[in-house]
């Protein structure tokens, strides 16, 4: 086996076809199977995908590990996983591996039918607490662009998890992409597919159902109740229940379990026009045809990382509140990423030494007071809005201390109402995205005709529920594994899919031994 480059202009994605018949051509010889590793994009001169392609003789092949196979587990011992999230998903599809019965609960809503009250949630900002943008079937990276831009082995088999996508629906590009992402428009049906997977070889799905108390019964199991007042029983419990499940918290506070306060990062999220962005990241030879260019910087400023997070190319903007009188933001992009609009999160780290107090809620509250006051500017100033309408201002009236007389338009479709955002957000906050806008070196990304809405703050959970690191169960419960991005032990889907495994392989060593 040896290596290859193919590069090809960014108009010009090869196919598996195409990229054999160059070998072919580059090689002399007929007879050689090419494997693309990787495709990305190189913009230092003319922007062109480079293809790093191995190639096999005729009496060689590649080394493939394929995903271990599903088990039928009907009638096998069952594991409660609460959320269906992708730390719950891929938890629930590693047991059935294992020959154990995945008993999924869900707060919100299956995946087609959460759409609607999304809806509701954008036009008229009413706020289902069970079914929003983070909560429901597939959790918060449902409906958030589906990147799977993780790429670290630290903890896992990454290529586990993107086979497994691909195995569910998403396209095979995910495997070589650099920077690999579904799109909201498809994620749902790869989700849907999970679902049918696990629920085929014998698992279980309950929609609608909110957990309430976990608690252990004389047996060693653990009796898990719903708020429909069902109950659940098991000897392992997953807890995946994503970043803003903060009444989870709450019961494991109540109940006398640890807690730890976390850092996070919050911040506002920047709109620019995709051609702008098009134009900065290509040179100006951007033309139709090619893919939405992306950006991504890191800055330091007083001593604290700002960076940006989650960037949307051809994306839009969708409020992610996950309760009344709150007004958060994300970003997303379907497949095509076709909007006009360029957005990502830009944000600025939090530690718990900048919150006063030893409570393991504080920078929770924290991020709670900010949402609520992002919602309270608005109404002051904007009583007839719609109730999800962000606060927002110019990049270059931000920086410069001043109202904006005007805004640009917005992909946010409840709306932005022009206000002194730099005052609403926090002082330790706004004066390091202030210095950090200064020193972003992206050729025309300091504009006036850049918006900066807010409130990104589901950027991570403030809390962690802390863990053995050898046997993953609660410090103050074993036999209940936290996991994801709720539990503080990971930050996207595929991480929060590699921990989710890991849950999964703890509870079986709990159970089977």
């Amino acid at each position: 086996m040896r290596t290859i480059e193919i590069t090809t202009p960014l108009d010009r994605p090869l196919s598996q076809e195409a990229v054999s018949s160059r070998v072919a051509r580059m090689t002399g010889r007929r007879d050689l199977r090419a494997v693309v590793v990787k495709r990305s994009i190189d913009a230092r001169k003319d922007p062109v995908y480079r293809y790093r392609v191995d190639v096999y003789g005729p009496d060689e092949s590649p080394e493939e590990t394929p995903p271990p196979p599903l088990r039928d587990v009907h009638g096998a011992e069952p594991v409660i996983v609460v959320g269906a999230g992708p730390a719950g998903l891929f938890a629930a599809v590693r047991l059935l591996t294992l020959g154990l019965r995945p008993v999924v609960l869900e707060r919100g809503k299956d995946v087609h039918a959460r759409k609607f009250d999304m809806a509701k949630l954008s036009r008229e900002g009413l706020v289902d607490p069970d079914s929003n943008y983070c909560f429901g079937e597939g959790g918060a990276g449902a409906f958030s662009d589906g990147k799977l831009y993780t790429r670290s082995t630290k903890r896992g088999d990454n290529m586990e998890v993107l086979r497994r996508l691909v195995e569910f629906g998403a396209s095979a590009d995910i495997l070589t992409d650099a920077h690999p992402h579904i799109g909201s428009d498809k994620l749902p049906l790869v989700v849907e597919n999970i679902r049918k997977c696990v629920t085929d070889h014998g698992g279980e799905y309950r929609f609608g159902a909110r957990v309430v108390s976990v608690s252990k019964l004389p047996g060693g199991s653990f009796k898990v109740a719903t708020a429909t007042g069902e109950m659940f029983e098991a000897r392992a419990v997953i807890l995946a229940t994503g970043h803003s499940a903060r009444d989870i918290y709450e019961m494991l506070s109540e109940s006398g379990g640890l807690l730890q306060a976390k850092g996070f990062a919050l911040g506002v999220r920047a709109e620019h026009p995709q051609s702008l962005i098009n134009a900065a990241q290509f040179h100006g030879k951007w033309r139709p045809g090619m893919p939405a260019a992306e950006y991504s910087f890191v800055v330091q400023s007083a001593g604290r990382g700002v960076f940006s997070f989650c960037m949307c190319p051809g994306g839009v903007l969708v409020p992610s509140s996950t309760e009344p009188e709150t007004v958060v933001l994300n970003g997303m992009s379907n497949s095509s990423r076709s909007s006009r609009w360029a957005n990502s999160g830009v944000i600025v780290q939090i530690d718990p030494g900048d919150i006063p107090g030893d409570s393991p809620f504080r920078l929770l509250d924290f991020q709670q007071k900010v949402e609520r006051d992002m919602y309270r500017a608005v109404r002051e100033v904007a009583p007839e809005s719609n109730p999800m309408a962000a606060p927002a201002q110019r990049l270059t009236d931000f920086c410069e201390r001043r109202l904006s007389a005007t805004l640009p338009q917005t992909s946010y479709h409840p709306g932005a109402v022009s206000t002194r955002l730099d005052l609403i957000l926090p002082q330790l906050v706004s004066d390091r995205l202030r210095d950090a806008f200064s020193q972003v070196r992206i050729r025309g990304y300091y504009t006036s005709e850049a918006l900066l809405l807010g409130v990104e703050s589901r950027t991570s959970s403030p809390i962690r529920i802390p863990r053995d690191p050898e046997t993953l169960s609660y410090v103050s419960e074993s036999g209940i594994f936290p996991c994801g991005e709720g539990a503080g032990y990971s930050g996207g889907i595929v991480s929060s899919a590699i921990d989710g495994m890991r849950a999964a392989e703890a509870a079986r060593k709990l159970i089977l031994g």
